[in-house]
């Protein structure tokens, strides 16, 4: 893709209000992720994983992505991450998968046990890595999406407090170590 999803989220994870590093020199690097298969088969879903290599302390980000072929309808525009040029597939609308409506509900569905995690860069391939504790989201219950990922290396995720339900993936930092972290969880609705 051109530009690339690290270079699409470049120039759009600084604007972001929950970014924790310099605006001015983010050094963003790949530091993990994975995919979920859309059933319809319209919108390319990753859950991705990036760390900032100019921070003291290791930050890393999760940034859900979703892959369109047009504009969504709704005014979303400030969901809108970029459009990339895929090879094969032509433009790309590269959206903040927390405001895609696909990419929750996909989100929700894996939370539930009605999804399952791919590999975030081989096809037809399960990340068996990626782990669902608890129950999943029901009636009375939110998923919220945890942005900002700061750990004590390596880690051991801990359920969050209240919540019915956690999403659990690893990273790596940029010096190579590992992590392992609470990506969602489910919380009732207050």
């Amino acid at each position: 893709m051109t530009p690339t999803k690290l270079e699409l989220l470049t120039g759009w994870l600084p604007k972001q209000d929950w970014y924790a590093g310099d605006p001015e020199a983010p050094e963003l690097v790949t530091a993990g992720g994975f995919r979920l298969d859309d059933p319809q088969g319209a919108v390319g879903i990753e859950f991705m994983i990036v760390a900032d290599a100019a921070t003291a302390e290791p930050v890393a980000y999760l940034v859900p992505l979703g892959y369109r072929d047009a504009a969504l309808a709704d005014d979303v525009d400030e969901a809108l991450i970029g459009t990339s040029e895929h090879g094969v597939l032509g433009t790309r609308w590269v959206y903040d998968g927390a405001r895609d409506p696909v990419v929750t509900e996909r989100l929700r569905a894996l939370l539930r046990g009605e999804a399952v995690p791919q590999h975030q860069s081989v096809s037809d391939t399960l990340d068996p890595t990626v782990t669902v504790r608890g129950t999943g989201p029901a009636d009375g219950a939110d998923v919220r999406i945890n942005r900002v990922l700061r750990s004590a290396r390596p880690v051991q995720a801990q359920p969050v407090q209240g919540s019915s339900g956690d999403l659990v993936a690893g990273w790596t930092w940029p010096d190579g170590s590992a992590a392992r972290g609470v990506l969602a969880t489910v919380v009732p609705r207050r």
